[in-house]
């Protein structure tokens, strides 16, 4: 295979690559880097490309354990939990104040969860994976998943709920 047919292989899913780094990453930096690092192993292992059912899912596998790997590493004081894709309708100017504070505050949220819960939100709400693929990427059942997306949440809209019935928390 030569390096267009991989560039073609790879375009469909390159972005979420990247926006599943910058989840878990944060900084465009290292999301950038850790990009880079996938697309680089995913072409030193060429050759055994027929092996893999489901290439999209695998380099989501190999993404999410190499930005794990790196929040593990002694850099993962520096590094948070950050979502910036949030766009609207031009509402009011209070109406975007208040989604904007309500994205910190869910930011925050979503920031205090347990990995894996803060994985599986980033694959199922976020990139709009089918908890099949889900499961392929984390390497849990389907009703696992289910379950640890219910909690988180749960969490979520508890921790919203109260913030808003009774100011900062």
């Amino acid at each position: 295979m030569n390096q267009n047919e991989f560039v073609l292989l790879i375009a469909p899913f390159k972005d979420k690559v990247f926006r599943l780094a910058k989840r878990l990453l944060v900084s465009t930096e290292e999301a950038e880097d850790a990009t880079q690092e996938v697309l680089v192993k995913l072409w030193g292992r060429k050759e055994g490309w027929s092996e893999y059912n489901n290439m999209e899912a695998f380099a989501m596998t190999m993404t999410k354990n190499y930005c794990l790997d790196q929040l593990k590493s002694k850099r993962a004081g520096n590094l948070k939990i950050v979502h910036n894709n949030y766009t609207g309708r031009e509402p009011s100017l209070d109406k975007k104040v208040e989604d904007v504070d309500s994205l910190k505050w869910v930011e925050k949220i979503i920031k205090n969860l347990p990995e894996q819960q803060r994985l599986i939100i980033q694959l199922r709400d976020i990139e709009q994976y089918e908890f099949k693929e889900i499961a392929v990427i984390v390497g849990m059942n389907e009703t696992a998943i289910r379950v640890a997306l219910s909690r988180a949440r749960k969490t979520i809209r508890e921790s919203m709920t109260n913030t808003h019935n009774y100011g900062i928390r």
